[in-house]
């Protein structure tokens, strides 16, 4: 006697949940990248940062107001540079020539004297240029019995405001980051997890379990059990390495708690359970055609071929999903699956196109999942060489 089908399909996906789950490899596997994931992030946060270090170096001997001057105009002009005190010329020039000082200064009478070990650069040259001006010109009014203090605080300071027509995005950087990031996990989530089903479908299929199985489970919630059931199992590593992913970013300040790090995130997850899905039922029925590991290429090459120019597609336009090839493949299935975290990423994607998108996309699925059932029904007790796709399909 049958189960009932949401108890049948509940029981064979719990069934594939755990035995994936409690293997040592699934174990140790997801350990190592996790760790992975959080290595990496830490370790460009330490060595690919830029920090308080590369501020370019300069020494000032023997003027203090001199080293204030050059340390102040460095803060207005944006430029900041690192002010050291040396004790003398040769102080300076030994610094310089160790590599431990960019520039030493010197008070000259007409100004200041640079020791440089080829020239000063530009950036520095702005600083020095600015802070010596602005030590002439206070020494000229004291000079007029003027104290410059009084003088800053009397003189309004002039703000330039920017009306940009086209602002950057000052998460352009992120952005970018993140689609990268999506494009490589929703690939390969998709294309491993697509592979586990077909192979347990072959699995069980070769060692004639399927045959105990169907006499009290109907072939279509044996095949939604088993996707769902892997599925599963992908959706919590994903989630897992997105996790870490962000608290080690944001924890180490690589990464900002922004709605675009928060909208990444929770999108691939939403389009990987599409994309899964969409793939899983094709998996699951091209896996239901042979009788042996060694040919489960024959029946999903098509299926892989057509992920690699997903992939392809969408690492080519990744640097620009708004363009208009990409915003019309991310509504066709299952380009939507891996183009449309792009697109929501750069922020190009509406609420519109991203409901629409999905509601293709679960369309697709049934669509699929009904054609599937029907391979899978025709398919999945016959033993020997592999049922050709016709035959499968029900034409003769």
């Amino acid at each position: 006697m049958a189960l009932p089908a949401p108890r049948a399909v509940a029981l064979v996906a719990r069934r594939e949940f755990r035995a994936q789950v409690v293997k040592k490899s699934f174990v140790i596997s997801n350990a190592i990248v996790l760790l992975v994931i959080a290595g990496g992030i830490v370790a460009f946060s330490v060595f690919g940062g830029a920090g308080a270090d590369d501020r370019p170096s300069v020494g000032v001997a023997g003027d203090p107001p001199l080293a204030a001057a050059v340390t102040g105009a460095g803060d207005r002009l944006g430029l900041p540079v690192e002010v050291r005190p040396i004790d003398s010329a040769d102080a300076g020039r030994d610094g310089v020539a160790a590599g431990d000082l960019d520039v030493a200064v010197l008070p000259a009478a007409d100004g200041a004297v640079a020791i440089v070990d080829e020239e000063v650069p530009a950036e520095v040259r702005t600083v020095l240029d600015a802070a010596l001006e602005r030590q002439a010109r206070d020494t000229a009014l004291t000079g007029l019995g003027v104290a410059p203090d009084t003088l800053d605080r009397s003189t309004a300071p002039a703000v330039l405001t920017v009306d940009a027509l086209d602002p950057p995005d000052p998460e352009a950087g992120q952005r970018t980051a993140l689609s990268l990031v999506a494009l490589f996990l929703l690939f390969g989530q998709i294309l491993g997890f697509g592979t586990y089903v077909a192979m347990g479908v072959v699995e069980e299929k070769s060692s004639r379990v399927v045959e105990l199985l169907l006499s009290t489970i109907r072939p279509l919630h044996l095949l939604w059990g088993k996707v769902l059931g892997i599925g599963a199992v992908g959706l919590l590593q994903l989630t897992l390495y997105g996790v870490v992913g962000l608290a080690a970013g944001i924890g180490t300040g690589v990464l900002t708690l922004t709605g675009t790090a928060v909208g990444v995130f929770a999108s691939v997850l939403g389009w990987f359970v599409l994309g899964f899905l969409f793939y899983a039922v094709l998996y699951a029925a091209a896996g239901s055609m042979v009788s042996r590991q060694e040919d489960i290429n024959s029946t999903t090459g098509p299926l892989m071929l057509s992920l690699f120019l997903l992939y392809g597609a969408a690492f080519y336009y990744v640097g620009s999903p708004d363009a208009p090839p990409a915003t019309v493949l991310s509504w066709i299935p299952p380009f939507s699956a891996i183009l449309m975290p792009l697109r929501i990423a750069d922020g190009s994607a509406t609420v519109l196109q991203i409901v629409a998108t999905v509601l293709f996309m679960l369309l697709a699925v049934v669509a699929l999942a009904w054609v599937s059932a029907r391979i899978y029904h025709r398919s999945v007790l016959r033993l020997g060489s592999a049922v050709p796709w016709r035959e499968a399909l029900g034409r003769h």
